[in-house]
């Protein structure tokens, strides 16, 4: 009852909310794409929707065979796109989702804009007192070298390859192994049984829903973030752990690429031996890679972000269209 009554006030109630705000606006600014069918509502007033991403919507067009939607998540994905070919202009927040978004939603370049997510928390690398605190809270000795994973269990986060990658790591270096500390969302069977079947029960730790400052505290003392996602929306780990002090592996493919620029390393999370040779290499390179992250974080902040939307309002507001 309380899913159809969501429904009711999503599709029934809050358009006419929306219809009485819109009256007084000079400008309509939908913040994500999911609610994106609310666009039809809108003509003749100027609007603007924020896309993260568009790995649902390539789902239901079968561009991503690992990810199976039902017949409702099929229908509402359709709405969603019908409702970014209807918009006046898209922001999206990477370079990958905005060619994403030109080629299925049709749309021609001169209505689609990036505007970089920026780092909404001021990140740094945290006191040690503050830190070792906190990873005593978590169960990890301050003097503990690890190397570190933080993401949730969606298929494109890839933590089943995660954990391959892991076990050639090992292999390949069993004297300078470090653990692998996972931090997100309770394991899956799946995960479970990889490291049962791999035997990783001593190198893996798995913390559950870590708070944000236990997280900033993961970042300052891990050796590297080992993030192998295979696609993204933009990927905000990457610039997180930069911000924190930690070195980036990630996956050489488009928007990590474009967030982590020269100062992460990437590896192809496809081939897993080297992948995992690529993490012993960056091992030897930490403090290169580190002060290179400190630089790039310059280029993702709430000053720019800001910045960004405003000249779009902007010219949005001066378009004749």
């Amino acid at each position: 009852m309380a899913k159809w009554l969501g429904y009711f006030d999503k599709y029934v109630l809050f358009p006419f909310k929306l219809l009485q705000a819109a009256k007084w606006a000079d400008i309509v600014h939908i913040c994500d794409h999911s609610n994106s069918m609310y666009t039809k509502y809108l003509a003749g007033k100027p609007n603007i929707v924020t896309c993260h991403d568009l790995l649902a919507i390539r789902s239901m067009l079968g561009e991503i065979p690992q990810s199976k939607l039902g017949r409702s998540g099929m229908s509402y994905q359709k709405m969603i796109l019908s409702g970014l070919k209807k918009a006046q202009h898209i922001v999206c927040i990477s370079n990958a989702t905005r060619d994403d978004v030109c080629r299925i939603a049709e749309r021609g370049k001169d209505t689609v804009d990036v505007v970089y997510n920026g780092l909404l928390r001021d990140l740094s690398p945290m006191p040690a007192d503050t830190c070792d605190s906190l990873l005593s809270q978590l169960g990890v000795s301050p003097d503990c070298r690890y190397l570190l994973h933080v993401g949730g269990n969606q298929f494109y986060k890839n933590r089943a390859g995660l954990l391959e990658i892991y076990d050639s790591y090992r292999t390949q270096d069993p004297a300078g192994k470090l653990p692998l500390i996972m931090a997100g969302k309770p394991f899956t069977e799946t995960l479970r049984t990889i490291v049962r079947d791999r035997v990783l029960q001593d190198d893996i730790r798995e913390l559950q829903n870590p708070s944000d400052e236990q997280i900033r505290a993961l970042y300052t003392r891990a050796e590297a973030l080992i993030f192998p996602s295979l696609y993204e929306g933009f990927g905000l780990p990457i610039l997180e752990a930069q911000a924190c002090g930690c070195p980036v592996v990630t996956t050489n493919r488009m928007p990590m690429t474009e967030v982590g620029g020269a100062a992460a390393v990437y590896c192809d999370p496809e081939d897993i031996n080297g992948a995992a040779e690529t993490i012993i290499k960056s091992l030897a390179s930490r403090n290169e890679i580190i002060e290179a992250g400190k630089k790039n974080i310059s280029r993702f902040t709430r000053a720019s972000m800001i910045e960004g939307y405003i000249s779009v309002y902007t010219s949005q507001l001066k378009s004749p269209g």
